[in-house]
């Protein structure tokens, strides 16, 4: 059984769906701190030639609180967000088929920060038609106390793991040989270049998996996502 652990991010780059599409099973960090000024509550989307940030406005809390802790801010204007959308890809070639996706994600009316996320993670991934079973890492049956590399081969071991796949930075955060002594092939998943027309401007890279949406069709986006990178390890 191939395995990924990350935590949540809002509409992420398609590096994220890369490694969602390359396991069997695809755990979601909601037991981890918030991190201020992350990538969790925002991405990068095109506007105007160039890119520009948007954001999901959380509750004002204390940062030390885990991501299932956090709130959307009561004052989220969902309806904004969706016009920024709106003004930027409105005459890309696949606004129509992307839209009304966006619509359903925004207008999910949890404002649990995590409950949120993981929600437009799963209907992202519907869409683009990957099939990966989704779990949530609080439900998983370890010691929860775990940190970094420890918590990860704890998660792999309860859930059967034969292969580790992470994002590319994990090739600096952790020791392969110790998944190897626990049995379990460690790879590290490198998206490769993916240029596509942006209305006739030089291309911005590693934007918001919405900005692929609305310059690319799914059937595209499917090859993409599922020969477009490298597994590779520290050799």
């Amino acid at each position: 059984m191939k395995l990924a652990i990350m935590q949540p991010y809002f509409l992420p780059y398609i590096g994220y769906y890369q490694l969602i599409g390359a396991v069997d099973r695809f755990i979601v960090y909601d037991n981890i701190k918030y991190v201020k000024k992350g990538w969790i509550n925002r991405n990068r989307m095109l506007l105007n030639g160039t890119d520009a940030m948007f954001s999901l406005p959380l509750k004002k809390d204390s940062d030390a609180l885990d991501i299932r802790d956090r709130e959307l801010a009561p004052d989220f204007d969902r309806a904004k967000l969706l016009n920024r959308w709106r003004g930027a890809y409105r005459t890309a070639p696949f606004f129509e088929a992307t839209f009304p996706l966006l619509e359903k994600i925004v207008s999910f009316e949890d404002p649990n920060l995590f409950r949120y996320l993981f929600n437009s993670l799963r209907m992202t991934s519907e869409h683009l038609g990957l099939k990966t079973t989704f779990k949530i890492s609080s439900e998983v049956p370890i010691d929860h106390s775990l940190k970094f590399q420890d918590k990860v081969l704890a998660l792999c071991e309860a859930e059967g793991t034969q292969k580790y796949i992470n994002a590319i930075g994990g090739l600096e955060l952790y020791d392969s040989a110790a998944f190897s002594a626990r049995g379990i092939e460690f790879r590290a998943l490198r998206s490769r270049p993916f240029p596509y027309e942006q209305f006739g401007q030089p291309h911005v890279p590693y934007l918001s998996i919405v900005d692929l949406l609305m310059f690319n069709s799914v059937s595209n986006l499917n090859e993409i996502i599922a020969e477009n990178y490298d597994l590779v390890d520290k050799a």
